[in-house]
């Protein structure tokens, strides 16, 4: 059986790729990743992450606002994600959330613009994809007050301890692990890959951001994914295939693809 894997987070629309996109894809299916998310953080890339997906075979797409976006959103920005959402490429909302480590926007706009869109995912009952960075506190405390949609969600990139990443799976969500895990001074993500359940756990890559090792400073892309993949099955002692058959099928879950 030939190896699948599955980048649930990617923005192949960035400038970084302009130049060379089709090589990027060619690499993606080269190193065996099969399927992947086009990610959005604002409503131009989320008609981007759409007509790529339209496009493209195994690409999928999904629409939101990002925390650094959310002081631009214009007023009717709810019902243009409602509208874009319903398109049958778009498989999530987000990515939404709360990042304290830029503040780019003022944290109370942070806030209410991911409580409006925690709205759309519930009347939607689409699964999100949440962006988090230094807020833990805050944006558990929302989604208890919240709540997401049956559908579940996902923790992208996922930064916290232990004990987070218990209450998150507890809440519904699956936790993403990417390029940092690989970084040698990343024990705590080594912990978390090495205890996630299986059927908990889904692979990224973020790109063109967090490159893993051993291609750290350079420009990530969907076939770097598999560096994320081998690191978490030398950390649980199992196959690649292992990890590539159960993280794939958790985002198939997932997005309902």
């Amino acid at each position: 059986m030939s190896l699948e894997l599955f980048d649930t987070h990617t923005h192949l629309y960035d400038e970084q790729f302009a130049g060379d996109l089709e090589d990027v894809f060619g690499r993606m299916a080269d190193a065996g990743v099969t399927r992947a998310l086009s990610i959005a953080f604002d409503l131009n890339s989320s008609a981007e992450s759409i007509a790529m997906a339209a496009s493209r075979p195994g690409i999928r797409a999904s629409v939101g606002i990002h925390p650094h976006d959310a002081e631009e959103v214009p007023a009717d920005y709810l019902a243009r994600l409602a509208e874009m959402a319903r398109r049958p490429e778009v498989v999530a909302l987000g990515e939404m959330g709360l990042d304290y480590y830029r503040d780019l926007s003022p944290r109370p706009v942070q806030q209410n613009v991911f409580r409006e869109q925690l709205a759309l995912v519930r009347e939607l009952n689409m699964p999100v994809i949440i962006h988090v960075r230094d807020a833990f506190g805050d944006l558990l405390e929302i989604l208890c007050q919240d709540g997401i949609s049956p559908a579940g969600g996902v923790m992208h990139c996922f930064s916290g301890s232990w004990e987070v990443a218990l209450k998150c799976m507890k809440m519904g969500f699956y936790i993403s692990l990417a390029g940092p895990v690989t970084f040698k001074n990343a024990v705590k993500l080594k912990e978390i890959a090495a205890r996630v359940p299986l059927d908990r756990l889904l692979i990224e890559t973020d790109c063109p951001y967090l490159a893993p090792e051993p291609r750290r400073g350079r420009r990530n892309e969907p076939a770097y994914v598999r560096y994320v993949a081998e690191h978490i099955a030398e950390l649980r002692g199992v196959g690649l295939e292992v990890i590539a058959q159960n993280t794939t099928a958790n985002a198939i879950k997932l997005f309902q693809i």
